[in-house]
């Protein structure tokens, strides 16, 4: 890959990552600031599960559609600039109930971009195994420009988050056009939807250890689900300054951590990484409920970095996992369906429990009792490493399925 190119690459990963993180992390804060009504919370969480909806959408269309008839680099310019002005459309929403449906509408037409915009990067590359990472990086180094933007400008309770996101994509999307040309693959009269979404992966359930794993998986999604849609308001509200700048605290920790999964799961196996995962959301959620912004303000600071081990240790991972057990002929389909359960089905269940629990311990004053809504994720997680840890038996040389 030519070093010119890789540059074009790392730029659209840059701005794909930071239109995401622009309007994603603070989404809660901004909704719970311009909307007033009885059920605001349980409104966020509906909000929020948007995007795991189009996380089980968007394979659909980009196996059926986009990978078959257009060059992928075209579909997903146009795709940020109609997505710019649905960005822009969601500011002028002056209730919960329509801007949920236009950032559903703007979520259906996101998510496909990250598998366009992994295809025009794969495309490009003559060893992908050694390049992609160093261009994926990019786009962690967008979601960091884009906190240290809106937290440092003080944007979070502002629509003013959506403006940069709608900004930024218009860009990308006319970026889009001068990309490395990435054509439409073949057409083959095997696709169809139950391949797009991993269906050739279903063997993989007749193994017990990844069952008990992919069960795990989808509950793990529901702590998860709490932090993504509920950090950044709880962490404003209690009074912590400068909230977005400091949560790419745990962007920072995901990137170091990441570097130590290839020793760590070959020397201590998948199930101690993926306990240590479970064990970090635990002690996620007891900081985040003991934590304030006087005293024990290092708690808080704590949640937010174990990020890394939250997310690294178990998601990460288990794309590992997933791979090896999967082997070479189904590896695609199995990555495909384990994405499709977590990101979609996981995080669809997480998000409405997550808005409920956190509406039921509003008080009356509209403030929260936080202490009680995080103790939820922290038992939900302690209940999935206990089942885990009864019921996952895994050889230390994983055995394909």
């Amino acid at each position: 890959m030519k070093t010119n190119t890789g540059i074009r690459l790392s730029i659209m990963m840059l701005l794909e990552y930071f239109i995401w993180g622009s309007w994603y992390v603070t989404m809660g804060t901004y909704m719970g600031a311009h909307f007033h009504g009885a059920h605001v919370d349980a409104d966020i969480g509906k909000a929020f599960s948007a995007l795991a909806v189009a996380t089980m959408i968007s394979p659909i269309f980009v196996g059926l559609v986009a990978d078959r008839y257009f060059s992928a680099q075209r579909i997903m310019g146009f795709m940020h600039l109609i997505g710019a002005l649905l960005l822009f459309l969601a500011t002028r929403m002056e209730d919960s109930g329509p801007f949920i449906w236009v950032i559903l509408a703007y979520s259906l037409l996101y998510m496909p971009t990250i598998a366009l915009s992994n295809s025009v990067a794969f495309h490009q590359m003559n060893e992908p195994g050694r390049q992609f990472p160093w261009i994926r990086v990019f786009g962690t180094i967008g979601w960091i420009l884009a906190g240290l933007v809106i937290g440092n400008l003080g944007w979070e309770k502002t629509n003013f988050t959506f403006y940069l996101a709608a900004a930024v994509s218009t860009i990308l999307g006319l970026y889009s056009f001068i990309l490395p040309n990435t054509p439409p693959k073949a057409q083959t009269d095997q696709a169809s939807a139950g391949k797009a979404l991993g269906k050739d992966a279903f063997v993989l359930f007749r193994n017990r250890p990844y069952l008990i794993f992919f069960i795990a998986a989808i509950l793990v999604c529901i702590p998860l689900s709490f932090y993504y849609g509920f950090a950044n308001p709880f962490l404003n509200e209690i009074g912590l300054k400068n909230v977005a700048s400091k949560m790419i605290l745990g962007q920072v920790s995901e990137g170091i951590f990441i570097l130590a999964i290839p020793f760590l799961f070959t020397n201590i196996g998948v199930k101690n990484m993926l306990l240590l995962g479970m064990t970090a959301w635990i002690l996620r959620y007891i900081c985040f409920a003991y934590g304030n912004a006087g005293t024990n303000q290092w708690m808080l600071y704590a949640g937010i970095v174990l990020h890394g081990v939250c997310y690294d240790f178990f998601f990460v991972t288990g794309y590992m996992y997933t791979e090896k057990k999967a082997g070479e002929r189904i590896k695609n389909s199995a990555q495909g369906l384990f994405t499709f359960a977590t990101y979609g089905v996981g995080m669809f269940i997480g998000t409405w429990i997550s808005g409920q629990v956190v509406d039921e311990y509003k008080k009356q004053d509209g403030l929260h009792n936080w202490t009680s809504v995080w103790f939820v994720p922290a038992g939900i997680a302690v209940a999935v490493f206990i089942y885990f840890i009864l019921f996952f038996r895994e050889k230390k040389e994983i055995q394909t399925a």
